[in-house]
């Protein structure tokens, strides 16, 4: 249900800013630009293919067809991937397993599926075909096989073999092909389930690769209400290249809207905003024009319609900056209370219909109305000038009334030798496999500590960095060793296996290294020097002279190789392997043997 209304969703906004109206029911289904995005697995809210394991299968099908998309939904489930049979359909497809059927009259039938019975109507149509079979006798059939009812499949296998044999099969044929019928029956799925959903999962690759703003638009709106998944999306829009703009009094409307090739923030996705207060905002922004100032929000919307929690929401979200380009956040928050009851006070005087003495000195004026309205709203109460919150307060704050962070990001000033160390972010863990060693530049956003049955302590964290979030666990070993540098809103270059269980992927702390002073040790190579054997195997045993133990691990220092070509420099991670444990005599070392040797610049700029 919630895909099928953000397909109306993304209809009615492309609607709305291209004047299009599109059919969903009459797209095109063989649209090599929907095939092609498949094919590159760019799922991010693609209906029944974001999930860990199928976003992997769906890259190695590359399915050409609504009846591959239909085929690999019916597949993906735990009978048919225990028995292999995704990888037996995907090399068939691709000629790489030759396609075989027991008998020429199935051909027609398992045809689409590479000869493999995938669906409950394909053994229903062989035993009509092949057996002669009624279609009622056929769906017996099929529930006694789904049932395993060995009675039933007994009499039917006696009457299945007979029918088949009186059409000039072979009897040990059609016994061999009753097997495979009992053996795939307790796979095979509903086909009119499965292409009913092989058609919407079309429906959204489609709009997603034709009209990506309008869909990622209504993709964020139906899951405004859940961070993680908004986040994910948010970075799925950044790797599009479009732009997702933070809230705007004056211009976000209740959803995410497109604006161009870019996306606004939708109101509705700030916290303690209510549809109430939201729609009031909208309402007074048409019929009145837009907000001038805080103080002309404040008067033409009474508390009563948007409290202060709404508005000190509006003012932390970023929602006020273009409003007053001159004051910062913590001004805003300082002048809001003096703001708010200067409003409540002309409120309460117009409903008894005094005024104050501006108000009648202005009434006997000739100036405009609008004139007066500035006028009035310039003798607002201020409170003095304030500086404006820390960079990380003012984050931090933002993070809590949207769920992560939007004008900017603890990450975002890393290096270009610091993303070295991190090639694969948090958003596309789920890709990599089972007890694979990465390392990631991330952020502690909820850590929380636990004791062990034994007494010992350790921590099962949340690490976050630009692309998304995971669950991180550090046992008592590792733990010992890295306490001090496990604390919230850290900022730390990690390195951990990843561990995953059923759908869920989580990494298991190594070591780590707090990145807010760390420095790389760097070696400047030339080009010529970069693909000297012997030059790399000087190097390599100089930094292994100076490799951590165990017990050295939190203190280890990565090693980049930083190859000049002209005026450009090209940065080479060196493995967790070549980690030193000591930099400055790493360094000493590697100059007596002629290297070129440098500690980099702070990771954060």
């Amino acid at each position: 249900l919630k895909n099928l209304t953000m397909i109306d969703k993304t209809l009615e906004l492309v609607a709305a800013t291209s004047g299009e109206r599109i059919d969903p029911d009459k797209l095109p289904i063989e649209d090599p630009e929907t095939y092609a995005l498949l094919a590159r697995g760019d799922l991010e809210g693609i209906f029944q293919l974001e999930s860990t394991g199928m976003r992997q299968i769906v890259r190695d099908l590359k399915p050409s067809s609504l009846e591959d998309i239909s085929s690999i939904l019916a597949l993906y489930r735990p009978g048919p991937l225990d028995a292999g049979l995704i990888p037996k359909f995907i090399n068939r497809k691709h000629g790489r397993e030759a396609i075989d059927f027991a008998h020429h009259s199935i051909e027609p039938i398992l045809q689409e599926t590479y000869g493999i019975m995938v669906y409950q109507e394909q053994i229903m149509k062989i035993a009509q075909e092949m057996a002669g079979y009624s279609l009622g006798e056929a769906d017996l059939l099929r529930r006694a096989m789904g049932k395993k009812k060995v009675s039933e499949m007994q009499k039917h296998r006696g009457i299945f073999v007979q029918g088949a044999s009186d059409r000039g099969v072979d009897q040990k044929v059609a016994d061999e092909l009753f097997d495979q019928m009992v053996l795939f029956a307790e796979y095979c799925f509903n086909k009119s389930h499965s292409t009913a959903y092989g058609a919407v999962t079309y429906q959204t690759a489609y709009l997603k690769a034709h009209y990506p703003v309008a869909y990622m638009a209504a993709l964020l709106t139906v899951n405004a209400g859940a961070s993680d998944k908004v986040q994910r999306y948010i970075s799925n829009c950044n790797a599009m290249g479009i732009e997702v703009m933070p809230p705007d009094i004056n211009a976000s409307g209740i959803d995410f809207t497109p604006k161009g090739d870019r996306i606004l923030f939708g109101l509705s996705a700030v916290r303690n905003l209510g549809d109430g207060a939201i729609r009031a905002v909208i309402g007074s922004r048409e019929s009145e024009g837009a907000f001038q100032s805080l103080a002309d929000l404040c008067d033409r919307l009474p508390s009563a319609v948007l409290n202060r929690r709404s508005m000190e929401s509006l003012i932390h979200c970023g929602a006020m900056d273009a409003l007053e380009p001159e004051a910062n956040r913590a001004q805003l928050m300082a002048d809001l209370d003096l703001l708010l009851d200067w409003a409540t006070s002309r409120a309460k005087d117009r409903a008894s219909g005094q005024g104050n003495l501006f108000d009648l000195m202005a009434a006997s004026s000739d100036g405009a109305d609008a004139d007066d309205a500035a006028t009035d709203l310039s003798l607002a109460p201020k409170a003095p000038a304030v500086k404006d919150y820390h960079p990380t307060e003012k984050l931090r704050l933002e993070k809590d009334l949207v769920g992560f962070y939007l004008s900017d990001h603890p990450l975002k000033q890393l290096t270009p030798p610091a993303k070295l160390l991190a090639p694969i972010g948090l958003g596309s863990l789920e890709e990599q496999a089972d007890k694979a060693k990465v390392s990631a530049i991330a952020m502690i956003s909820e850590m929380r500590q636990v004791t062990t049955r034994k007494g010992d302590r350790m921590a099962v964290l949340t690490l976050e960095d630009l692309t998304g979030s995971c669950e991180a666990v550090v046992f008592p070993k590792s733990y010992a060793r890295l306490a001090d540098h496990l604390m919230a809103e850290a900022r730390l270059l990690v390195w951990a296996a990843v561990d995953r269980r059923d759908e869920r992927v989580q990494l298991i702390v190594d070591d780590c290294r707090a990145i807010d002073d760390l420095r790389l040790l760097m070696v400047e190579l030339d080009p010529e020097q970069a693909s000297d054997v012997a030059v790399q195997h000087k190097l390599r045993e100089c930094l292994q002279a100076y490799r951590p133990d165990q017990e050295q691990l939190g203190v280890r220092v990565p090693v980049v190789a930083a190859v000049r070509e002209g005026n450009t420099v090209r940065y080479v991670r060196l493995g967790p392997q070549f980690c030193v444990s000591d930099a400055s005599a790493a360094a000493l070392h590697l100059q007596e043997k002629a290297f070129n040797v440098k500690c980099s610049e702070p990771l954060l700029n």
